[in-house]
């Protein structure tokens, strides 16, 4: 033949053989290289010999030496079997190289959470990685959950309440609330509040997910407002006019500044656990995949919550 087409394997083992028998000086020195016997050895050189269409070597009492065009293909070898090798080292290196974008959607209001599995998460992967971008979306639960079903997120952040059973969950923390009322609040300077009293001051209603013991913590209250966030919950409660609930961790800065109280009450407050979402038939992806693990891990060392 006077061309070689499309190499299949044997033909890139052919090469192999050729380029060591050369790299040896000739045949019987190179079986112990290539592990096969010096008759092998001949017959891989003749099939080679035959493909390419070119006399390569001559061999007798003479010794081993190479035709010109023998020469010419030894290089030609050496180029691809250095390009196989780079090829090979290239993928292997795909199996710890982190590269690509990560897109996360969050529920408002949770950066002051002190349990944040998903900040020491995104930390450790921004030091396996600086090819890896990371967006971070802050959303509605509502919003996050649709754009996780439908590709847009990777992942997402959001209360563990009526969640579609096409997602996977991974748990992050409890975030604890309880009940509190602004500076002006007839209230605000009670000792000891009742709960009869505190019963009958009129009180914010949630139009946002939660679940159950949540809702019937606020239905026990006399609800003449409503708010779709816990933010507008907090601006509700800071007028005086309101009593709510609110995650500890959001009230904690105006408790600080002296324009919140708790009212506490033992057994008035809930817990509402937080997940990490991700599609159960999501597409394998190494950015995604490493976040994951990350997040398990943090999640499995986190110590026991204190607010």
């Amino acid at each position: 033949m006077g061309s070689l087409g499309q190499m299949s394997d044997y033909e890139i083992r052919l090469v192999r053989v050729f380029n060591a028998v050369v790299e040896c000086g000739g045949f019987t020195a190179a079986e112990t290289t290539l592990g096969i016997s010096r008759s092998a050895i001949s017959q891989h050189m003749a099939d080679l010999e035959n493909r390419v269409g070119l006399s390569l070597c001559q061999r007798g009492r003479g010794g081993f030496s190479l035709t010109e065009e023998g020469k010419e293909l030894y290089q030609a070898g050496l180029t691809l079997l250095a390009a196989l090798e780079n090829f090979r080292s290239d993928v292997n290196a795909l199996h710890h190289a982190i590269k690509g974008e990560l897109n996360i959607g969050i529920t408002d209001n949770l950066v002051t959470l002190p349990a944040m599995n998903v900040t020491h998460a995104l930390d450790a992967l921004a030091g396996q990685s600086d090819e890896v971008g990371v967006n971070i979306h802050m959303a509605p639960s509502d919003a996050v959950i649709r754009q996780v079903m439908d590709g847009h997120l990777h992942v997402g952040v959001v209360p563990s309440v009526n969640l579609p059973t096409s997602l996977e969950t991974r748990w992050l923390y409890d975030e604890p609330s309880g009940l509190y009322c602004g500076q002006g609040h007839p209230l605000f300077e009670a000792a000891s509040p009742a709960w009869e009293d505190i019963q009958r001051a009129p009180a914010v209603a949630p139009r946002y997910p939660l679940p159950l013991p949540a809702r019937r913590a606020h239905d026990a209250l006399t609800l003449r407002a409503s708010a779709t966030d816990r933010e507008g919950a907090a601006f509700l409660i800071l007028t005086g006019r309101y009593i709510g609930y609110l995650p500890h961790h959001v009230a904690a800065q105006w408790i600080a500044a002296k324009r919140m109280r708790a009212l506490g009450i033992d057994d008035a407050g809930y817990r509402i656990p937080f997940v990490l979402i991700t599609r159960r038939d999501r597409r394998p992806n190494r950015v995604v995949d490493a976040f994951l693990a990350l997040i398990d891990c943090h999640s499995e060392k986190a110590a026991p919550k204190h607010f």
